[in-house]
This record gives structure tokens, C-alpha cells and sequence, in this order.
């Protein structure tokens, strides 16, 4: 495949699932424009871009549009072959996107409880405010949106929901991709350290918000310090967003939601 002649990505400052290709095209060492999307009022480009879904993150290269941040990265790896994120064993490839969809399905599935769903549909303003965040349903890290829209047992349940689902991941990366560290893919990160290092800032949010802490080293010792290592690498500490802008907008969606919610 020719070499790319220009490369743009379309995101959204907050989304982890942005954040995931910024990391993987920077770990690449792709040079590409960053286009900051207002998602409230979506430009004409990213409408044509992404018409299916008219969402972010959307890669352009060289004028030909990709959507859908799981199948950007897989397009990244084959377009960019240097450094790999999978490995070369079709085996291990394998496991490495089994636990990939994992994440994906697990979070997407649990980010709505019954009560949360009712909500969005019933209340207005709701309605209007998942609108208005329209990246959240699938942009924010495991259970984040049923933890931060809930309170007392629904909330409950979404935590313990999210402990358990880091457990089965911990427990089967280490059980089917065994590797001395320091990252999950090994001395160098891979596609599940991405995955996993963009949903650090939502993990911190869970915790000062609701005094939940997701990535408890004695719970989850793997992926406590893989993301650790992740988020030391020089490349990827531009990409971090500050957290004092994450936690004032998720601080601002919790308090809508919970004052909108059926009493």
C-alpha cells in the first residue's frame, strides 16, 4: 500500500475513543491534522464524513473517510506496519481482539441500566442532554454512564458490574497473553494498551465522583500498572486530557441527569 499523502482526524476533545486513535497513529509515528469537532453543532464535513453514524472519531486518509474507532486501528495496524500493535502469532491476534470486543461489548452493554434507559426515553430533558453529548453512549470507559447517572442501589450495581468486568479481563489477559510487562503486550504496547490506557481519565472520574476505585492494585494488579507504564511513555503524554476539564464536564452530565430523573 502507497504511503499516505495526508492523513486528518475528527474528534472530540473528551472521548477516550478519540483519544485511542490519537495514541495509536502517535505510537505509529503518523503525521496527521487534528480537526476538534463541536459535537453540539457538528460540521457539514464530518456529516458528509461519517453519514451513517455522524459521530466521532473519523480518520481521512488521503481524502477517503474510516469511522468506527475499533476499525480505525485495525486500518492503522495495516496501513502502518511499523511498530505492530497485534502480534504475529494468528493465535494470540486472536485473543488480543477477543478481549478488545470484550471491552467494547461489555461496556456498551452495562452503560444503561433499566432506570437509566426509562429516563432517556420518558424525560425530556434528558433527552436534550443525551443529545447535546451525543458521543457519550458508546465514548465513555466500562459502566461509566450507568455508574455516573445513577445513585444508591442502581449506582451500586453499576460499580459492582464494573469491578467484576475488570476482573474477568485482568484474569483472562493474563491467562490467555502472559507477558513480563511492563505493558499487556509485553516490552512494548500493543492494541489492548491503547484500548485501555485512552479510558484512564474515566477511570479517575468514577473515582473522585462517586469514591469508586476501579483500578485497585491488589484487585487488579495487570492492568493497574500496564496503563501506568502506557501513560508514562513520552507520546503519549501530550495526548492526555487535562483532569480537571474531565471531571467538570462529567460533574455537569451527573448533575443533569440525576435533576432530570423520575423521583
Amino acid at each position: 500500500m502507497a504511503e499516505a499523502k495526508e492523513v486528518k482526524l475528527y474528534g472530540f476533545w473528551s472521548s477516550p475513543y478519540c483519544v485511542m486513535v490519537h495514541y495509536a497513529l502517535k505510537l505509529k509515528d503518523v503525521v496527521y491534522e487534528y480537526v476538534e469537532e463541536d459535537l453540539q453543532n457538528k460540521s457539514e464535513s464530518l456529516l458528509q464524513l461519517n453519514p451513517v453514524y455522524k459521530k466521532v472519531p473519523v480518520l481521512v486518509v488521503d481524502g477517503k473517510p474510516i469511522a468506527e474507532s475499533l476499525v480505525i486501528l485495525e486500518f492503522i495496524e495495516e496501513m502502518w506496519k511499523e511498530p505492530p500493535l497485534l502480534p504475529e502469532d494468528p493465535y494470540k491476534k486472536a485473543k488480543v481482539r477477543f478481549w478488545a470486543d470484550f471491552f467494547y461489548q461489555k461496556e456498551y452493554d452495562c452503560q444503561y441500566s433499566q432506570g437509566v434507559r426509562k429516563a432517556l426515553h420518558k424525560v425530556s430533558t434528558l433527552v436534550c442532554v443525551s443529545k447535546s453529548l451525543s458521543y457519550v453512549p458508546k465514548q465513555l470507559v466500562p459502566d461509566f454512564y450507568a455508574i455516573m447517572q445513577s445513585e444508591g442501589d442502581a449506582q451500586e450495581k453499576a460499580t459492582k458490574e464494573l469491578a467484576e468486568h475488570l476482573t474477568t479481563l485482568e484474569n483472562g489477559i493474563q491467562k490467555d497473553l502472559p507477558s513480563e510487562g511492563p505493558f499487556i503486550n509485553g516490552e512494548k504496547p500493543g492494541l489492548l494498551d491503547v484500548i485501555m490506557g485512552s479510558s484512564s481519565g474515566g477511570f479517575r472520574v468514577v473515582a473522585d465522583l462517586v469514591g469508586m476505585e476501579p483500578l485497585k492494585k491488589e484487585k487488579v494488579p495487570l492492568l493497574h500498572s500496564s496503563i501506568a507504564s502506557f501513560l508514562d511513555l513520552e507520546v503519549t503524554k501530550d495526548i492526555v486530557v487535562p483532569h480537571d476539564m474531565v471531571i467538570n464536564r462529567a460533574r455537569a452530565m451527573r448533575e443533569k441527569a440525576l435533576a432530570s430523573a423520575p423521583k
